[in-house]
């Protein structure tokens, strides 16, 4: 099922994946808290449409964050190869 262009249930999504339907519903109530899907009531059921605009927003957020923290591992890299190239330079 393609979810991006289309509303689903918890029910059809819990077909195609490992877990339960419960636990579809507890995830995606989760995930429409945070705005990134929007659901609508049809008869009984909960139909779930996922917003791009707020994955998209998402996704560019993760990425800044992900470089952050590429900039800070790499600055501790290369503090602890400078102090272990010093440390042995002192034993030579």
């Amino acid at each position: 099922m393609n979810f991006t262009s289309s509303k689903a249930t918890a029910t059809m999504l819990a077909g195609e994946l490992p877990v339960t339907r419960q636990a579809v519903a507890k995830h995606l109530a989760v995930l429409e808290r945070a705005g990134l899907v929007d659901s609508r009531r049809v008869g009984r059921e909960g139909r779930y449409g996922v917003r791009p605009e707020r994955l998209d927003a998402a996704s560019e957020w993760l990425a800044r964050v992900a470089a952050e923290w590429d900039d800070r591992l790499g600055a501790i890299k290369r503090l602890t190869e400078s102090s272990v190239r010093d440390e042995r330079a002192n034993d030579e």
